[in-house]
């Protein structure tokens, strides 16, 4: 696995879930995480506290990634701080389930506004950062359900398909700058987003999972630091599932 001393890292929806997992296997590594959450400080403080070994490297910042004047005076401040970053890890994301004939308009574009739109705002404002030293990672953390579709996920599926379409535009852009741009794409994973699923749709799910199981965070992370490390420089535009074969 590669080392990531002193590599300025950026990763958003950083204190819970797979987000948690990412950032603290970059702390571990040697990055120095900037890690946003958008308004669970008790989250926050427990991963500052889980990671107080590595307070040097950690720096938290709450911050609403579908603001964009919001995500532009955060890039300030980091440009301030670093001068660049080397990684951005596009992890924020929300559910908020509904059958298209019965969704709200305000649960369907405020899916679009924190994964699309935020993914838009963090990725715009780090490739000008990366332009800098010609030199960059990103990674979506996407899903399948970009091409599967679940009922009941439309705003969900819409935004994860559009995060996809995005980065292979994106890819294409900044290749000959040195920055390779991907999508992690994971299946089920053990995390809070899924914690509403009842015991019997739980069942259901892992039976449609080859390996019969949800994956866990912390395999996730680990395709994520491959992805950005310097062993993938020759992979950019794709999807990397993991998803146990779903």
């Amino acid at each position: 696995m590669s080392d990531f001393k002193d590599k300025k890292v950026i990763v958003t929806g950083a204190t819970r879930g797979i987000g948690r997992a990412i950032a603290g296997a970059f702390l571990a590594r040697g990055a120095q995480v900037i890690g946003l959450y958008g308004g669970n400080n008790e989250a926050a403080l427990a991963f500052e506290q889980e990671n107080s070994d590595f307070s040097d490297c950690l720096h938290l910042y709450q911050c609403d990634v579908a603001d964009y004047k919001a995500v532009e005076k955060l890039y300030g401040r980091i440009e301030e701080r670093f001068d660049t970053i080397d990684i951005l890890i596009n992890n924020a994301g929300i559910r908020r389930d509904g059958v298209l004939a019965m969704l709200g308009p305000d649960d369907w574009q405020r899916v679009i506004d924190v994964n699309l739109s935020g993914s838009y705002n963090m990725a715009k404002f780090a490739v000008q950062l990366m332009m800098k030293q010609k030199y960059g990672r990103i990674v979506f953390i996407t899903s399948p359900m970009a091409h599967m579709g679940f009922a009941g996920q439309a705003n969900y599926a819409a935004s994860k398909a559009g995060q996809i379409g995005m980065m292979h535009s994106l890819s294409k852009e900044t290749a000959r700058r040195g920055i390779t741009v991907n999508c992690v794409s994971p299946g089920f994973i053990a995390t809070e987003l899924i914690d509403d699923l009842s015991e019997a749709q739980v069942k259901e799910y892992k039976k449609m999972v080859p390996m019969r199981r949800f994956g866990a965070p912390e395999e996730v992370a680990e395709a994520v630091l491959f992805l950005s490390g310097p062993n993938a420089s020759y992979i950019t535009g794709s999807v990397l599932e993991i998803d146990g074969g779903l």
